[in-house]
């Protein structure tokens, strides 16, 4: 598990607050939370196939059809496509 870890935290360190300027904790905690529900919910993850883990269902991955819509967060720094229902 110590791999993981540490895998994360640079990700964490080189993606996310080499980026960001934090005024304390409070700002901290606000871009890890973000980070962490991208992580899970709206990045493909590829030792599962390029799958994302726990999509969201009002998302509606894998439709073809509709308006592409995007989901940004901290301010752009994180962003996710998704389709909206047709």
């Amino acid at each position: 598990m110590n791999a993981y870890c540490e895998r994360w935290i640079r990700s964490v360190k080189t993606e996310l607050l080499s980026r960001m300027v934090l005024l304390g904790e409070r700002s901290l905690r606000h871009c890890l939370e973000n980070d962490v529900a991208h992580f899970h919910a709206e990045r493909n993850h590829q030792g599962k196939d390029n799958m994302i883990l726990f999509p969201e269902p009002e998302d509606h991955l894998g439709e073809s059809t509709g308006p592409i819509q995007t989901r940004e967060r901290l301010g752009g720094l994180l962003k996710f496509y998704f389709r909206e229902a047709a």
